[in-house]
């Protein structure tokens, strides 16, 4: 016990004397933690709270492109900017490429007669059909409607315009809809149809409750916070490569390890001790991630990260992620001849895991080809397992599939270190 103890004191001095280590160990992620999630919550009030700029321009003199526009103001996701209707084409594409609005709406002039021919021909035919009216359907022609010009800045994604589309298409059939309600009303009843009657069918819509599946039975809606703080903490547990990874090395090319086999010791005490300073460290590096999104992010406007219920699994679960980022540190430091190689090499690997692993980007926007590449990522493992505690707020009983994967890859990285200390004669 005292041989470990002088060696984890021996490990702890060489960790603090790294500062460039230290700085990517805990620095590093708390600034990725903090941009990326300011930029995701940004984009999130963007789709959810912010409205998005829209040129209207009306060609039309019509009452039913007012309701159209009025319609447009109800969608909740545009700020309406009216341009004169003497304006040209060419005018408003300039004002998009100065950046007044992404989006351009221009109704043409027969808007309303349009819309109000149309609506009559589809109450006729649906009249006739119903024997209310005798009428000849080879006179009853539907009436072919001019479209609406949009147009977008290519900057917008197109899922971005597809929802734009959504909200502008919803808008057209409402007014269609009024429409044809209101024609038939009066070929029916020879009288307009009444507002309070035209407002209460258009209140009359299925109500909608948006419940998010989670396994505590909790409402908590996620955010950016909650999304990002798990995937950067495993992240800067992994990158302990730079500094654990170069400390392996280092003993190696300086003779550390011959000296070691003359001592009464074990080489895999020293190890046993790298692995619990270092897990020590992963621990920190949680308990600090995790505390700025507790305390700092609602001070800086950002959500609060909301720590699971069940603690005890939070524990275990960050114990098993720092694990296998030290052991995976400490394979690297074994098999890489030099600190450059070992920081290269670990560097790369990590961001191509990340990547592949959803870190980076989320597993289910990825293609099906890498949906079984990314079983090979223990950094997938890990986030499968944080997003089970902090998104769907399980259970050590809900995630425990999740862990014995991750356990297979410890043994199977501890396997090549075992065989690569074997190799160059250090046990």
């Amino acid at each position: 016990m005292y041989k470990l103890f002088a060696t984890i004191t021996k490990d702890i001095r060489i960790l603090t004397r790294d500062k460039v280590g230290l700085t990517l160990m805990f620095v590093m992620p708390i600034i990725l933690a903090i941009i990326i999630a300011s930029i995701q919550n940004s984009t999130f009030k963007l789709v959810n709270e912010n409205k998005i700029a829209l040129l209207l321009c009306n060609r039309d003199t019509g009452s039913i492109s007012k309701q159209f526009a009025t319609s447009l103001d109800k969608a909740g996701i545009f700020q309406i900017k009216q341009v004169d209707a003497a304006e040209t084409d060419e005018q408003i594409k300039s004002r998009m490429h100065a950046k007044d609005a992404f989006v351009a709406i221009i109704i043409p002039k027969d808007f309303s007669e349009k819309i109000s021919a149309n609506a009559k021909g589809i109450a006729e035919k649906a009249l006739n059909k119903l024997g209310v009216q005798q009428q000849d359907t080879q006179k009853l022609i539907q009436v072919k409607i001019n479209p609406i010009t949009l147009y977008y800045h290519p900057v917008l994604q197109e899922s971005f315009r597809r929802s734009i589309d959504g909200a502008i298409q919803g808008a057209l059939q409402l007014i269609q809809s009024k429409q044809i309600l209101k024609t038939v009303y009066a070929s029916l009843n020879e009288k307009e149809l009444p507002d309070s009657l035209e407002n209460e069918i258009a209140a009359n819509t299925a109500p909608i409750n948006e419940i998010p599946v989670s396994r505590d039975g909790s409402r908590n809606v996620p955010n950016a916070t909650q999304h990002n703080i798990p995937a950067w903490t495993i992240f800067a547990m992994f990158f302990i490569v730079i500094s654990l990874g170069s400390s392996i090395v280092r003993e190696k090319t300086s003779g550390s390890f011959i000296r070691l086999k003359t001592l009464p010791t074990s080489y895999l005490v020293a190890l046993v001790s790298k692995q619990l300073t270092y897990l020590a460290v992963t621990i920190l590096q949680a308990a600090v991630i995790f505390a700025l999104g507790v305390w700092l992010f609602p001070v800086m406007g950002l959500p609060r990260l909301n720590i699971p219920s069940d603690i005890l699994s939070l524990f275990l679960v960050t114990l098993i992620c720092g694990w296998c980022a030290v052991s995976y540190a400490i394979c690297i430091g074994v098999f890489a001849q030099t600190q450059e190689q070992s920081n290269g090499f670990g560097a790369v690997s990590i961001v191509l895991l990340a990547a592949i692993g959803g870190v980076l980007v989320p597993s289910f926007v990825m293609p099906a080809s890498f949906q079984t590449v990314m079983q090979f990522s223990p950094l997938h493992w890990c986030l499968e397992l944080y997003y089970g505690l902090f998104l769907e707020g399980g259970k050590l009983s809900d995630i425990w599939m999740n862990i014995i994967p991750l356990l297979a890859i410890i043994i199977l990285i501890h396997l090549l270190i075992v065989v690569g200390l074997k190799k160059k004669n250090l046990i």
